[in-house]
């Protein structure tokens, strides 16, 4: 009873501090990790809470990771392969170079296959970390789109390295780089056959459920079992999930509009709880490590203080030499395209829910039995990483964004909104003049539709109307009944545009949805 009221109280807290972080223009994560450190301290409390390390991945995992890649599309990865490749995996593995050496360095005697595991540990940003903070900033989509990438693949490469590692300390070996890098290839290949397997079978279920209530409970249980099914075979269950969302969401029919609006309200209520309660669990679980530090805690804080000075330099470096390599790049997505947007996308590498977990389930000995090298030292230095870089950047990200005078390319994002709203009334255009040269419509429905068809751009763009404007739909409403089907064909037509569009290299995928949103309200408004 106890675990249970502190999960809804944790959920509470999630949703009281949304508003909170709303009005104080904060990060609610961070106000959330803020609040389980408090909770943490509060006596009379146990030392620590009974939840299995290995269960934080597949438990809160699986749904945000599968919650966030539908914000995205393939046509996103084909464009930006290259950052994802040296993001996820590049950068990666500099991090965990850097940090293991200079490990080796602090600790003498540190097993270095131990201090190659701590690299993993901190080595990914959390992808649901950033999304939560710096979506929230007025920075570039082009900045948020590359960190969302990243963050959405890094986990694989660092969950591999961290177990081959932790294999290698506890039966006091080596590590072998050739087979690590032989395993992570063949089990990112493996998971792509295997989100891509997975899709195809739930599709063919769900165009078969006719209850969007149905399909959407579907969508839920999806990625545990793509997740869980991925790590049984030896798969990247981070790489398989992924897969899974972009393929569902890439293969989403035009007429599914009731469907991914239910979807749509589904998965934000599920994505902010499982994150309220995950950061809450982080804070929560400080005591216990605090706990396990007992008097060491001093030396191992400033051992973790110089970890996380290497963390941000290995990042900012690699940055501006992303800098240096793209600035005379012609093309519009590339990020960052000046030093200030480098600083920036270093200031969003906050780490999280997978650094977490990978502290915590550090063995406490060897296969022979004797203590792991370091383990407490592991777990404190990684949390501490954890903590800065998620406190620190998340809560001061808003003042570093003014100072550096990055903003957010507003005309840049409208433009692309208001291309892809002019590509679904164009489509609407086309399929009323098809029926006008087929004869098939009277000129007084054939007007009521031209005249209809002619604000559809503006609406998807969001543009108010005016007073003729509805005095107009007041009149067209009149004959709704005559021209419903007509006007969901048309409506038909523009969704299959907009669907169309969002996997082409260019077009920003936030852009396709919030278009296809207004879409899919205006074909629900007909019945």
């Amino acid at each position: 009873m106890g675990v249970l009221l502190l999960v809804i109280a944790l959920m509470l807290g999630a949703v009281l501090l949304v508003g909170v972080g709303d009005r104080l223009r904060l990060p609610w994560p961070a106000l959330m990790l803020l609040l389980g450190l408090t909770v943490a301290v509060i006596p009379g409390l146990p030392d620590r809470f009974d939840l299995d390390p290995d269960l934080i991945l597949p438990l809160f995992l699986p749904p945000l990771l599968f919650a966030a890649a539908q914000r995205t599309s393939w046509a996103v990865f084909r464009t930006r392969w290259r950052s994802i490749v040296t993001l996820a995996i590049g950068l990666v593995v500099a991090t965990t170079v850097a940090v293991a050496t200079t490990l080796a360095l602090l600790v003498p005697g540190v097993a270095i296959a131990g201090a190659i595991a701590l690299g993993a540990m901190v080595a990914p940003p959390d992808p649901v970390a950033v999304e939560s903070v710096a979506g929230r900033v007025s920075i570039p989509r082009r900045l948020l789109a590359v960190l969302q990438s990243e963050g959405l693949f890094n986990d694989a490469a660092a969950l591999v390295i961290f177990q081959t590692a932790i294999a290698a300390t506890v039966r006091e070996q080596d590590v072998n780089v050739g087979e690590l890098a032989l395993r992570f290839l063949l089990g990112a290949v493996a998971a792509v056959a295997i989100g891509l397997g997975v899709a195809w079978v739930a599709r063919s279920f769900l165009t078969r459920i006719t209850d969007s209530t149905g399909s959407t409970a579907l969508t839920l249980v999806l990625p545990f079992a793509v997740y869980l099914g991925a790590e049984e075979l030896g798969a990247s269950g981070v790489i398989a999930v992924v897969v899974l969302a972009l393929q569902l969401r890439g293969h989403s029919e035009v007429d599914e509009a009731d469907e991914r609006l239910t979807q749509r309200s589904f998965w934000n209520v599920v994505e902010l709880l499982v994150t309220g309660l995950a950061f809450g669990l982080i804070g929560l679980d400080m005591r216990q490590v605090v706990t396990e530090a007992g008097s060491e805690l001093g030396t191992m804080l400033l051992h973790a203080a110089v970890v996380c000075a290497v963390v941000v330099t290995v990042r900012l470096l690699w940055f501006l030499g992303a800098w240096l390599a793209l600035r005379r790049s012609r093309d519009a997505s590339s990020a960052p395209r000046t030093r200030a947007e480098a600083v920036v996308m270093t200031w969003c590498g906050m780490r999280g829910l997978a650094t977490l977990a990978l502290a915590l389930s550090v063995p406490s000995t060897t296969e022979d039995g004797s203590p792991f090298p370091a383990g407490a030292e592991l777990t404190v230095i990684a949390c501490t990483v954890l903590v800065v870089t998620l406190l620190f950047a998340g809560l001061t990200l808003p003042l570093v964004v003014r100072l550096l005078g990055v903003s957010s390319d507003a005309g840049v994002e409208e433009a692309e909104e208001r291309a892809v709203a002019r590509r679904a009334h164009q489509a609407a255009l086309r399929q009323i003049t098809e029926w006008e040269e087929r004869a098939e419509l009277s000129e007084q429905v054939s007007a009521l539709l031209r005249k209809r068809a002619s604000r559809l751009e503006a609406k998807l763009c969001g543009d108010p109307e005016d007073e003729e404007q509805r005095e107009r739909m007041e009149a067209l409403r009149r004959k709704r009944d005559a021209l419903r089907d007509i006007e969901a064909t048309v409506l038909a037509a523009a969704r299959a545009e907009v669907l169309a569009a969002r996997q082409e290299p260019g077009v920003d995928p936030a852009a396709a949805d919030r278009v296809l949103r207004r879409l899919d309200l205006k074909t629900l408004l007909l019945d």
